[in-house]
């Protein structure tokens, strides 16, 4: 929008130079021709008064009187054709000659407090009045399309005073008001010679509403060229935007993850407290919007990630991340020499910008290798049992076997392209043993999911083996299957028989 505003500003800029040219080459023309040839248009005013004029000098000035017409008004009008005109005019006779036309003059002659201002002009050929009309078209031209033009355009003296606006400008002083400031509506600082000023002024409306402008100001042959361009749409995304970085950062604030966003040219605009809190890093380097590889190497010395083992290469690698990052598929776990382990995950964002989380996993981790370890522990007793142990779940799928069960029926789930299930398991044990009713009512009782009680039964392997096969409910609606050898419950039958009472 910027870029548009400059734009706008330079081709405003040439049309209105354009405008004023026309604009003063015309008001000269009408004047010359309101009188004689040869003759001379006379002001007189006494203490910077007018008192007496000759005929004319109204339509001249383009005013509907001149009564009371006061000498910086006169001077402010003749001013553009006689460019050196003095504020206070001196004692005695000063004359001047017009821009561009060296045959007319102005003279000033002040004695005693009374100003005659005479102005004279050459006599011109007979293709005169064709030529002023000419010129007359062109200045309604320009002067339709400057009043057309939506943004306030206006020019000043080197006294700050206004010259010439048009009409969006005018439109501008009647809402805002005239006194807003003592040289209009905007406030605007004074300007070297030869400077070239973009300023972004803020003006009150009548509800209170602020009203934003960017103003573009240059010098010009008799003061400053001034261009205003609404900028209350891109003030309010603006502010929308703050909002929304605001926002987001007192929800950031609370998570429990570091959050590190760069932008399109890699530098750091957003982490929350949690990243402090994880890396460490003081808060002054993060503010002042490292870059991406500043971060890394910051987080390398801290040892707050795994140490290359090449350094040279480390580069080349971030470069890798970056880019894995941006397709969003950066996903590592960092374990950290001070036993800390960290999860970091790369997302990608609009415009090009990148986003890390950081997340503390140590206790995750802990946890799951004290569970892992537990189901080791638990996995070596139960392969101690002679027994055949098997678990199923209340889908009826093989969870958990022992070795024995794996020995005895020829089984390995680990290695098995499908899921195992009951109806599978049962086929098998039906293969090694004698035909026996059970079969079914196993697979009926691992499916079922009304109330349930342990039961057992004796089957009989092909091999004249006897085996009792108990089936008991357990937590979770699964169901676990037990086989035991006769002659290992007989034995331990007797053994309890046999001790003392």
């Amino acid at each position: 929008m910027l870029a548009l505003a400059t734009g706008a500003g330079a081709g405003l800029a040439v049309l209105a130079g354009a405008f004023i040219v026309y604009h003063w080459v015309l008001r000269a023309r009408l004047r010359r021709s309101i009188r004689a040839e040869g003759s001379a248009v006379v002001i007189l005013l006494r203490n910077g008064v007018l008192v007496d004029c000759t005929p004319g000098v109204a339509e001249m000035l383009e005013r509907r009187n001149v009564d009371g017409l006061e000498w910086e008004e006169l001077r402010h009008d003749l001013l553009l054709r006689f460019p050196g005109i003095p504020p206070d005019p001196p004692e005695g006779v000063t004359r001047l000659a017009a821009a561009g036309d060296p045959d007319s003059a102005l003279t000033l002659v002040q004695r005693d407090g009374l100003l005659r201002v005479t102005i004279e002009a050459s006599a011109h050929g007979p293709g005169h009045l064709h030529h002023l009309l000419q010129i007359r078209t062109r200045y309604d031209y320009m002067q339709r399309a400057m009043d057309a033009a939506p943004n306030p355009v206006w020019q000043l003296d080197e006294r700050g005073q206004l010259m010439w606006s048009n009409a969006a400008y005018d439109q501008l002083v009647e809402i805002v008001g005239p006194r807003a400031h003592a040289d209009g509506p905007f406030d605007l600082p004074a300007l070297a010679p030869g400077e070239i000023r973009t300023s972004r002024v803020h003006l009150v409306g009548p509800d209170g509403k602020p009203l934003w402008f960017e103003v573009t100001s240059r010098p010009d042959r008799d003061g400053w060229l001034n261009f205003a361009t609404s900028i209350d749409t891109l003030v309010d995304a603006e502010m929308a935007q703050r909002n929304f970085v605001q926002t987001l950062t007192k929800t950031f604030a609370h998570l429990p993850i570091g959050l590190a966003v760069f932008n399109r040219d890699r530098l750091l605009v957003l982490f929350n407290p949690a990243l402090v809190d994880l890396t460490n890093l003081p808060v002054d380097f993060l503010s002042a919007k490292p870059d991406l590889f500043t971060f890394f190497d910051h987080m390398r010395e801290n040892r707050l990630m795994p140490e290359p083992k090449n350094y040279a290469s480390w580069r080349e690698k971030l470069a890798d991340v970056i880019s894995a990052a941006r397709e969003d598929r950066y996903n590592e776990t960092w374990t950290l020499p001070s036993g800390l382990t960290y999860r970091i995950t790369g997302r990608p964002h609009p415009d090009g910008a990148v986003a890390f989380l950081m997340e503390d996993i140590s206790a995750e981790i802990s946890l799951t290798r004290h569970f892992r370890s537990e189901l080791e522990m638990t996995q070596s007793v139960i392969d101690c049992f002679d027994d055949s142990v098997a678990v199923f779940s209340r889908l009826g799928v093989l969870t958990f076997s022992n070795a024995a069960y794996r020995t005895r029926w020829d089984c390995d789930p680990d290695s098995a392209f499908a899921e195992i299930t009951i109806i599978d398991a049962t086929r098998d044990w039906q293969q090694e043993c004698e035909a026996s009713p059970i079969w079914a009512e196993i697979r009926d009782f691992v499916l079922t999911l009304r109330e349930r009680s342990a039961w057992d039964a004796v089957v009989t392997t092909r091999t004249g083996e006897r085996l009792r096969c108990t089936v008991e409910p357990m937590p979770g609606a699964a169901t676990m299957v037990r086989f035991t050898r006769m002659d290992t419950v007989h034995a331990v039958r007797t053994e309890a028989l046999a001790a003392p009472s």
